[in-house]
């Protein structure tokens, strides 16, 4: 989508801190962390919210998860954790509407996140 943060960032348009990227995930650094770790784990494909995902889009998504793990593994999460966060819609706290998980680390996780 033309006018898409996330595409214009995947695409090289606008600058972002690339930490992950293959045929059908990206992964970039949060310009404004909310965690010591805060990356942003997306689809390629333009879907604006995850109601928006039709069945041909499991497996991408199902690969976040595993991009997760990867990145997890990479910077030595994976004992002291992490979590994963998608928001769909604004009253959910989405602001970019391109689908994405927060990948959150490095400090300690509340509950409820609020």
């Amino acid at each position: 989508m033309s006018d898409c943060l996330f595409c214009k960032i995947m695409n090289g348009d606008i600058p972002g801190e690339k930490v992950y990227d293959d045929d059908n995930v990206f992964a970039f650094k949060d310009v404004n962390p909310q965690a010591p770790t805060h990356i942003l784990i997306c689809p390629k494909k333009h879907m604006s919210t995850i109601l928006d995902m039709d069945t041909e889009d499991e497996a991408v998504i199902g690969s976040i998860f595993s991009v997760a793990n990867t990145l997890a593994t990479e910077m030595g999460l994976e004992k002291s954790g992490f979590r994963l966060v998608l928001n769909c819609g604004s009253g959910a706290g989405q602001s970019v509407f391109h689908v994405h998980f927060h990948m959150l680390a490095g400090r300690p996780m509340k509950w409820p996140p609020g």
